[in-house]
């Protein structure tokens, strides 16, 4: 099943399910108990929302061998891990803004894991069980900050920096699915999930033992290599095999007004 949040017109943004080209409101949450009901509106006629509103952001570093070796970097012994903040969240077709503070901004297509039920030390084995479904998501990272910094969380944080969509697909194998990016249609990244070095249960296990997982939270599962510039004027897409593109186009954020001198 296909999960989707929603919005039409002014209206509140709902949760819904698509059934081929139409959507169908759902009574409830995808998170606990719902009801959907009938597929009667149009796809083209409602706003796609970034399909998930997460607490919490987990995301993996060098999690394929091609993409540590660009940067010059070692795969590490267990997943590398670190936070991006929720409010790094856009959906599709939303802008993707690239802060004056950087000058090197770069696009990170990757599977997203959606946490479906709370749990902590999940066995790999069982995994499965607290996982409600997974969608496409761009690691929009500031590079030269990232370098500069030493750490991350800066060159992650930026609003705009956490694309999501375009839904939760719940019917996916995550052991071997294509993972692509584009830029303007020129293929920057191409590679599949069974490249990773840690599996999806093993990254579930990994981070549940450290902080207890709740429905809605992501965990993003890194990126392959071919990591490169987005500029101003650029359409980043983010294709998922069984999941679908997830498109946002790119502009320079303004800077603010000086204040009073």
């Amino acid at each position: 099943m296909r999960f989707v949040r929603y919005q039409r017109g002014n209206e509140p943004p709902v949760y819904g399910w698509l059934f081929e080209d139409r959507v169908g409101m759902i009574e409830g949450s995808p998170f606990g108990d719902y009801r959907r009901l009938e597929a009667n509106l149009e796809l083209a006629r409602v706003r796609l929302l970034a399909p998930v509103t997460p607490g919490k952001i987990i995301a993996v570093g060098r999690n394929y061998a091609d993409h540590a070796r660009e940067h010059g970097a070692e795969v590490p012994e267990l997943p590398l891990i670190f936070l991006k903040p929720p409010s790094s969240v856009i959906g599709p077709e939303d802008t993707i803004l690239l802060p004056p503070q950087s000058h090197q901004v770069e696009h990170e297509a990757e599977l997203a894991v959606v946490i479906g039920r709370s749990g902590r030390w999940i066995h790999p084995g069982n995994a499965a069980d607290y996982i409600l479904g997974y969608t496409a998501a761009n690691d929009v990272t500031a590079r030269d900050l990232q370098r500069l910094d030493g750490q991350w969380t800066r060159s992650k944080s930026f609003d705009t920096f956490c694309p999501l969509g375009p839904w939760i697909e719940t019917d996916l194998d995550s052991a071997d699915v294509m993972i692509s990016c584009r830029v303007d249609g020129e293929l920057r990244q191409m590679a599949s999930t069974r490249e990773m070095v840690f599996s999806v249960a093993e990254l579930v296990a990994f981070v549940s033992s450290i902080m207890t997982l709740y429905p809605g939270d992501l965990i993003l599962t890194g990126t392959p290599a071919g990591v490169g510039p987005l500029l101003p004027g650029n359409v980043v897409e983010v294709e998922i095999e069984g999941i679908g593109i997830l498109r946002n186009p790119v502009a320079a954020a303004s800077t603010p007004l000086e204040g009073p001198g």
